[in-house]
């Protein structure tokens, strides 16, 4: 028997919990499965298995590598292969903890539960008053209490940032304090997203619409990531930056902080004329910034690579490509309440090379000052 798996995560507990339990009372024969990583600390993680009733069962299984994330990806198959074997299950409800992100468990079950577990849904849920808030909050989640190992260096607001932007189905509870405001910025967050109310019946059927772990991996890497468009309303703003000149390293780093603080959310891709091979990832919410090295631009690739270069990607460049710089480009959105649009683009066309500067050609980029070796190593 194949059992269908959906994944409900967020940092929105209550919303979470609500979620849950309006699928168990809207899917008969659903069980949740939840691991509490509070414990971890006691070296432990705890796990819980509940149903419309009430609770089932409930066990603990130790650390892995001093890391709670590892310990519930080995617990996390067998246990819903247990369910599956049983025969009793119509539905697996797996309850993400606060902090954890959707992407990895939801690979660990498509990938291992391969004949027994069908991956049918990811879901966040949402408060929508508390959207800001999280997304705005540059705590680490080890202040907060909720990192999920001693090396978890994340922060509430880009932790949040991820778990909504993954998830294809957003799940929205009730809070009267929402307002226009909170619900402009989260759609404009994922426009794409299916965003549906909690107590809607809508709920249980999008349970079973299917997930694709590999479309979902594709739309969030830097290189083809489905990023917004651009939008103002309710007094959201989301500005996309579009350009094809690369940045100065030395003058793009000492506007760094600007640009964290200028938006609530964010992203994209950009290169740096000292580092013309290297595709940049932007991540940044909560004020805090993550610049990481996600390979190749495909024009700095031999022509005989790009057979082993995924369809969406080589789609990607196509739609990006320059005549004199193939894929490289600026792509960023910036995504906030009270965005000042206007001062946002001045500072960021006064980090791309002057007119003399790109003129003096590619070699001469490449001894510039490499400041951002810091963030990124050695250039490339």
């Amino acid at each position: 028997m194949t059992l269908p798996v959906v994944i409900v995560g967020g940092l929105h507990s209550e919303a979470r919990r609500e979620v849950v339990d309006r699928l168990l009372h809207a899917v008969p024969g659903s069980v949740a499965l939840h691991h509490d990583l509070s414990t971890a600390p006691r070296g432990t993680v705890r796990r819980v298995v509940r149903d419309a009733t009430g609770e089932l069962s409930r066990g603990e299984t130790p650390l892995v590598d001093d890391c709670a994330c590892c310990a519930l990806r080995e617990d996390l198959v067998p246990e819903l292969e247990r369910l599956a074997d049983g025969g009793l299950t119509r539905l697996a409800v797996v309850e993400l903890w606060d902090s954890v992100e959707p992407k990895a468990p939801a690979e660990v079950v498509a990938q291992h539960g391969t004949g027994t577990l069908d991956l049918t849904g990811v879901i966040t849920a949402v408060d929508p008053a508390l959207v800001l808030p999280y997304l705005a909050n540059g705590d680490d989640l080890a202040e907060a209490g909720l990192a999920t190992a001693a090396t978890d260096q994340r922060t509430v607001g880009d932790t949040w940032a991820r778990q909504l932007e993954y998830a294809p189905v957003l799940a929205l509870v009730d809070n009267r304090e929402a307002d226009d405001e909170d619900r402009a910025l989260l759609t404009q967050l994922h426009p794409t997203a299916r965003r549906v109310d909690a107590r809607s019946g809508e709920l249980a059927a999008l349970a079973f619409a299917g997930f694709d772990v590999e479309s979902a991996a594709s739309a969030q890497h830097p290189a083809c990531a489905r990023l917004p468009q651009e939008a103002d309303e309710a007094g959201v703003t989301t500005f996309v930056w579009h350009r094809h000149r690369p940045f100065h390293p030395e003058r793009l780093y000492e506007a760094l902080e600007d640009l964290c603080r200028a938006a609530a959310r964010s992203r994209g891709r950009f290169w740096l004329a000292d580092r013309p091979d290297t595709l940049l990832a932007w991540d940044a919410a909560g004020g805090a910034l993550s610049v990481e090295n996600t390979g190749p631009w495909l024009a700095s690739l031999p022509d005989t690579a790009w057979e082993t270069v995924p369809p969406t990607r080589r789609a990607a460049a196509a739609l990006d490509w320059h005549p004199e710089h193939g894929d490289r480009c600026q792509h960023l959105v910036f995504t906030s309440p009270g965005l000042d649009r206007h001062g946002l683009e001045r500072l960021l066309e006064s980090c791309l090379l002057t007119d003399a500067e790109y003129a003096a050609g590619p070699e001469a980029w490449r001894s510039l000052p490499a400041a951002f070796g810091s963030l990124l190593g050695t250039a490339s």
